[in-house]
């Protein structure tokens, strides 16, 4: 498949760890040049900057930062490609969720990824190219308790994809998601649990959780030509945790 993106200027949010590195990676070794952004992982930062991965630090729950990130990235030429990956989970039972936890948990998960994409459409609509691809989680179909303001972030993040794909579709713009199942990052995995264990309390199919790498490989196929005609679009690697339409 031609998944060779040479010449594509691509910002991955949340690149420090996990899936967003892992796709950091990828995008770099398809030929992307590739802004990781980050919130003060200076040390694994510094790791994606020996592959020639350029790390800028911004929170991107900060609307001045995310400007200024933009403006950062913009100096160096055109943004053709955005992974909207920041995030964060809380478990909490939902009586127990103050409005500082729902505004935190939707700040990262959701309003990000409407202010990133705010900065982003305008020069990718005066080129009439780009695409965008958005991470979201099997939780938005599924739910589960004690994570409510997760699931509602997430289920916004696929609302908000849809509604973009149709909107810019005729300026050349592809905007899709991904829903990952539980994956083997330091968010899900916990020291004292095996994979198969987790796995099995999580009832997935394939009787094991996901690597990072594997969720990259399906964001990268997003934003390549390959793709070409994808969007509006929400790919599950999820071992089978969700298996609907």
């Amino acid at each position: 498949m031609n998944l060779q993106l040479s010449g594509q200027m691509a910002l991955v949010t949340g690149a420090a760890t996990g899936i967003g590195r892992a796709t950091a990676l990828a995008l770099a070794a398809a030929g992307a040049t590739v802004w990781a952004n980050h919130l003060g992982q200076h040390s694994a930062a510094g790791e994606l900057q020996a592959h020639g991965i350029r790390p800028v630090e911004a929170d991107v729950s900060d609307p001045q930062a995310v400007a200024a990130l933009f403006e950062t990235i913009a100096a160096e030429g055109p943004l053709d490609l955005l992974v909207n990956n920041a995030g964060v989970i809380l478990e909490k039972a939902f009586l127990d969720t103050d409005e500082d936890d729902w505004a935190r948990v939707l700040g990262v998960d959701l309003t990000a990824v409407y202010r990133c994409c705010r900065h982003a459409l305008p020069g990718m609509r005066e080129r009439r190219r780009g695409a965008i691809v958005n991470v979201a989680s099997d939780l938005a179909f599924l739910g589960r308790e004690h994570y409510a303001a997760y699931c509602t972030a997430k289920a916004g993040v696929l609302g908000l994809t849809r509604s973009l794909a149709r909107e810019f579709a005729a300026d050349g713009i592809r905007v899709n998601a991904v829903a990952p199942g539980p994956i083997a990052t330091a968010m899900v995995s916990a020291e004292h649990m095996s994979d198969e264990w987790m796995a099995k309390e999580l009832a997935i199919p394939m009787a094991r959780l996901g690597t990072p790498e594997e969720v990259a490989a399906a964001i990268v196929f997003l934003l390549s030509p390959q793709a070409s005609y994808f969007t509006g679009q929400t790919l599950g690697p999820n071992g089978g945790s969700w298996m609907g339409a």
